[in-house]
């Protein structure tokens, strides 16, 4: 019952989310079963006549839209989003949110950097007050992958999928760790800062909004001032 009250609330905070597309809009879509929620509410938009166009951070998330009736372009091709639509792992007061479960952090941040608006959704579980509870995920270049994990340190595992190591839809491994996140900052710089790292799930400055739902109740955060 606890996953079907989740699932509902996901649902709740992403039809909040998606009631902020308009016509003609280019959306971003997420990846994970979250941003499922928006996809399927964002088709249900779609069929009533909504017209706008998606690029999808994951082949996962196009397929789905394309089977929603979301029309999808290749983000090759693009240079400006107008608002991205995702979930999150974690999400602390100031719009800081840590993501990767679903495994396309890089493409996601790439996406949401290209963004005019981001917007997260999430169910209550997901709303924390300090980051450091999930695991951060790292993308790592097969090439350098046991020089990155000597750095990364002890907590570092690699993803397993169904026939091995886990692959990212751009063929790289991501590694689970778990790291102190009393200066978010500093360790985003410091992943930043390794070669062979591509990208990690700390989004410190990507999101603008997150829709939150608990117990059916949708309640949205904005990114102070401050924190911009």
């Amino acid at each position: 019952m606890a996953d079907l009250n989740f699932d509902a609330d996901k649902r709740a905070a992403a039809i909040a989310a998606v009631a902020e597309v308009r016509a003609d809009m280019l959306v971003g879509l997420g990846t994970g079963t979250t941003a499922a929620f928006a996809i399927r509410a964002l088709g249900e938009r779609v069929a009533a006549g909504l017209a706008i166009r998606a690029v999808a951070t994951s082949q996962n998330s196009a397929a789905l839209a394309r089977e929603c009736g979301i029309a999808v372009i290749d983000f090759a091709d693009v240079a400006h989003v107008d608002l991205t639509i995702d979930g999150a792992d974690a999400i602390d007061p100031h719009c800081r949110a840590i993501k990767g479960a679903g495994g396309a952090m890089l493409r996601e941040k790439v996406v949401a950097t290209a963004s005019r608006r981001m917007i997260v959704i999430a169910d209550g579980s997901k709303q924390v007050q300090t980051l450091g509870t999930a695991r951060v995920p790292v993308e790592v270049l097969p090439f350098a992958r046991s020089s990155v994990l000597a750095v990364l340190g002890e907590s570092a595992t690699l993803r397993m999928g169904t026939d091995g190591l886990y692959r990212t839809d751009s063929g790289n491994l991501i590694a689970d760790c778990r790291f102190d996140l009393s200066d978010l900052e500093a360790t985003a710089r410091w992943l930043e800062s390794i070669p062979g790292v591509l990208g990690h799930g700390l989004f410190l400055d990507e999101v603008d909004a997150a829709y939150i739902a608990t117990a059916g109740v949708v309640t949205r955060l904005e990114r102070d001032a401050a924190s911009r």
